[in-house]
């Protein structure tokens, strides 16, 4: 099906409408995307919850913990703590983002999810995988057996989320669009690249991408919006729900073709959210400078 936000969104860029997006993706998972899924330790997932509004959030399990079953099923023996803003997550639209930081590779999995007791199955619409660019290094160190102990919610961003924001070198975004799904994405940079602009803003530049346009064809359909932010070495979750738009003039902004701006409506912090420790490698070769901030140390070739 024809997703009319891509299209837009594809001619503004000056990109020929309709070679590339949703339309594009096969709903089959392919084996050798099984396989992979098979090994990850991690799956983001971006929806609506009860509250119908949208959040990002991450489920973690053993190696095999998401399997593909048949072509178009995945199940996933996992849910959403109880502390999640997706604890009660309704069955509906879901997108999925298989990520293996080491490797540099993704898959991403568009689909209809449903809940059954403490696993989730998901009837895909949409499979495929995504280039390695801005995806900064990181492997598993540890592994904590506590589970989360607690949240906090806000309707503003503190001081402490800002400087956890701003530091971050990588972030998820969900969006979706009535009646063509719900999308999970990646967005990644150096230190800085995203940046709060007051205690309920912040924004961060699009980079070059595939020319799909997924993430902001859905926004230009329904600005709902769900970001995730994660404390890889500690294991906490910042989840932030509101409203994205796209700023078509980017500016001076280094490596941006644009500029999406993100109103938050409530922030979420889970402390302990996940039992997984990863341990920082390196930045991608693909991350534009940040201005204003110093570049960070090499830590060797990406």
């Amino acid at each position: 099906m024809e997703h009319a936000g891509e299209l837009a969104v594809q001619r503004r860029a000056g990109v020929r409408a309709g070679a590339w997006g949703s339309a594009s993706a096969a709903p089959e998972i392919p084996p050798v995307a099984a396989q992979f899924l098979r090994r990850q330790r991690m799956l983001l997932i971006g929806a609506a919850g009860r509250d119908g509004r949208l959040w990002a959030s991450a489920l973690t399990g053993a190696a095999g913990f998401a399997e593909a079953v048949d072509e178009r099923t995945i199940t996933v023996e996992a849910v959403p703590g109880e502390h999640d803003p997706l604890a009660e997550l309704p069955d509906g639209e879901i997108g999925m983002l298989a990520i293996e930081p080491q490797s540099r590779r993704r898959m991403r999995v568009n689909g209809v999810v449903h809940r059954d007791g403490g696993r989730l199955i998901v009837h895909t619409e949409q499979t495929y995988a995504n280039c390695p660019k801005y995806i900064q290094t990181r492997d598993i160190s540890g592994e904590s057996a506590r589970a989360s102990t607690g949240a906090s919610t806000t309707r503003t961003l503190t001081a402490g989320h800002r400087a956890w924001i701003e530091g971050a070198d990588t972030f998820f975004v969900a969006t979706r669009a009535p009646g063509l799904g719900a999308d999970l994405s990646h967005r990644g940079g150096n230190p800085g690249f995203v940046r709060t602009t007051g205690e309920r803003r912040l924004v961060w530049p699009d980079y070059v991408g595939n020319s799909m346009y997924m993430t902001l064809g859905n926004l230009e359909l329904d600005d709902s919006c769900g970001l995730l932010f994660l404390d890889w070495e500690n294991g906490d979750a910042l989840h932030l729900t509101g409203r994205a738009r796209v700023e078509w003039d980017p500016g001076d902004v280094p490596g941006a073709q644009r500029l999406v701006e993100f109103e938050v409506d409530e922030a979420v912090h889970v402390r302990g959210a996940s039992p997984l420790h990863w341990t920082f490698e390196k930045y991608s070769r693909f991350n534009p400078p940040v201005r204003g901030v110093p570049a960070p140390p090499a830590t060797g070739p990406a």
